[in-house]
């Protein structure tokens, strides 16, 4: 060996200086420490790696129980490396560097960026010195590890070195043979679909989604297209995507998995997947509407275990908390919960009755669909095709001796009588209305035809939401807002700083949008004699919310305003969801 080659073995990165399997126990316990990996587990993959050998982290990722962005950020974290992601791979691959492509996969390692006497190396098994020391003897250079996401790299890989195709394009290459066949072909449609490729390609996009946290995948259909799209913190973004070619089996492929009819493509469909993903238990809502070009196909992505039923989390303040749980916890009327399609009313609901589930209260909840099954809770899932829907389920419920009912969404008038009676008799009810905030539900109520006598004896108190993005701390950067912001927003009223400081996001190799998650901006207004005069005046919306503000209640607009000057999220953010200026 060269004395150069001496030189760089002997100053890389000593990641040697523990063995391979302790370096894999202190990442396994970080993942347990992250709640990325739970202990039975843990315990239950040492026990295959007794039987088949080998790396147990390698044996965790292969099998599901951790994901690959879980094991790079635990790695890095506990290895002190830098983690790199795909926003921040150079265009082309180091000049100098030749080195055996077929040694690089079976490693899943990539060189990076060279300079005079280093080299970076990507690699995703950093608890592995051997590819960093072959590379050093081989190039006579230091080798510094960097860590990176196993798929991200092998993408890498054939991009550099190989013919340029990611990882979708290499599944989908032996689906070119396919495309000739008409899309009559039910058979055919049900071979290919049952073929490794799309098995793969469908895999390997469900896959991505949980590891961007997406909460729904959009797989839409045009003319000499076939788009993917997932929805992340409430924003949709276009992913890589399959050939034009692939379309109808990749859709008749995720129809078999939801147990749908796979010939009837003229009438939309609603079914399930439940599968087990990177350690997680999904359970996926799958619902497909006929196209001008074919299906479009939306799958809503609920991950039991990631949910937390918890007040704080959700973006309850501590001032806004105590005037809701006081409603919450009075024995009978109704509380209602607004705003429009994915704004998160259910999750509030189930936070809510986790809340109040103790084993001296028994809650029944008729649901469209059960998305959280919650112990100690009976819950129906209503069924329309068969008769069982809201009112009629409604109507034996409030036979069963409940103490709380909570109906999924208030969906006509009978519906609205069925639980108006059901409070007047000494019933809680809880329920979602889609207005746009809590005065409106007032109105949209009454528009309904719901009596207002009834209406003023029975609610109690109505929560409208929106969800906004939530700012990852750690990478926010702060900001002195413009005397014409300051003015504008009247920010002022929510701050006593001098001077007023905003937020706004950066990017950073885990978050490329600066935002990680999403919290709730809400208002919540309590009924009063002020509020059941107006009421009973059927006065309008603009003049009951006026008299709910004058009563103390804060509007979505202004908790926006207040949690952006907190630094939870930005002004941006805010105007976006709530379309004020």
């Amino acid at each position: 060996m060269n004395a150069v080659s001496e030189q760089a073995l002997t100053e890389s990165p000593r990641i040697e200086a523990e063995t391979p399997a302790e370096l894999e126990e202190r990442i396994s316990q970080q993942l347990l420490s992250r709640g990325r990996l739970k202990e039975h587990d843990l315990g239950r993959a040492r026990r295959l790696l007794e039987e088949s050998g080998g790396s147990l982290i390698g044996l965790m990722t292969r099998i599901g129980l951790v994901s690959e962005r879980d094991v790079a950020e635990a790695s890095a974290e506990v290895l002190r490396l830098p983690l790199v992601s795909s926003k921040e791979f150079p265009e082309q691959p180091p000049a100098n560097v030749q080195v055996s492509m077929r040694f690089l996969k079976q490693m899943h390692v990539c060189p990076l960026r060279e300079h005079d006497d280093a080299l970076d190396l990507l690699v995703a098994d950093p608890q592995d010195p051997y590819p960093a020391q072959a590379l050093a003897m081989a190039t006579g250079r230091v080798v510094r590890p960097l860590v990176g996401i196993r798929s991200e790299i092998d993408d890498l890989i054939e991009r550099f070195y190989g013919a340029g195709r990611s990882a979708m394009g290499t599944i989908v290459e032996n689906l070119a043979e396919g495309e000739g066949r008409g899309e009559d072909d039910i058979e055919h449609l049900r071979d290919l679909a049952s073929e490794a490729p799309v098995i793969r390609l469908v895999n390997l996009i469900i896959q991505r989604a949980v590891e961007a946290r997406a909460s729904d995948i959009h797989i839409e259909p045009f003319e000499n297209r076939l788009k993917v799209r997932y929805r992340i913190d409430g924003v949709l973004q276009e992913v890589e995507s399959p050939p034009a070619g692939s379309t109808a089996a990749v859709i008749s492929r995720v129809k078999i998995m939801a147990k749908l009819n796979i010939a009837e493509r003229r009438l939309p469909q609603d079914g399930r997947i439940m599968l087990r993903v990177q350690g997680k238990e999904l359970d996926l809502r799958v619902s497909t509407v006929p196209t001008a070009h074919g299906e479009s196909v939306v799958m809503r992505i609920l991950d039991r275990e990631s949910v937390v039923f918890d007040f704080h989390t959700l973006g309850f303040t501590d001032e806004f908390l105590p005037r809701f749980i006081d409603v919450l916890e009075q024995p009978h009327g109704i509380l209602l919960v607004t705003g429009p399609t994915g704004s998160g009313k259910t999750t509030t609901l189930y936070t809510a009755l986790s809340k109040i589930n103790t084993p001296d209260v028994k809650i029944i909840t008729v649901e469209d669909p059960v998305e959280y099954q919650i112990e100690g809770i009976n819950q129906i899932q209503a069924k329309p095709q068969i008769g069982l829907d809201f009112a009629h389920a409604l109507r034996s419920i409030v036979r069963q001796d409940p103490d709380v009912i909570m109906i999924g969404e208030m969906r006509d008038l009978e519906t609205c009588r069925i639980a108006i009676q059901s409070a007047l008799t000494g019933h809680l009810v809880l329920s979602t209305l889609h207005t746009n905030n809590a005065a409106g539900g007032i109105t949209r109520l009454l528009d309904m035809g719901v009596e207002d006598y009834l209406l003023t004896s029975t609610v109690n108190g109505i929560l409208a939401q929106r969800l906004v993005r939530r700012l990852e701390s750690t990478h926010a950067e702060s900001y002195q807002a413009m005397p014409e912001v300051v003015e504008e927003f009247g920010l002022r009223r929510f701050t006593q700083a001098d001077p007023v400081m905003l937020y706004r996001p950066t990017a950073s190799p885990l978050t490329p949008t600066g935002y990680l998650g999403r919290t709730t901006i809400m208002e919540f207004l309590t009924m009063n004699d002020a509020i059941r005069r107006l009421v009973m005046q059927h006065a309008d919306m603009g003049v009951i919310e006026d008299a709910a503000r004058e009563h103390g209640m804060r509007t979505m607009y202004e908790d926006g305003l207040v949690k952006s000057l907190a630094g939870v999220t930005t002004i941006e953010e805010v105007l976006r969801v709530t379309q004020e200026s």
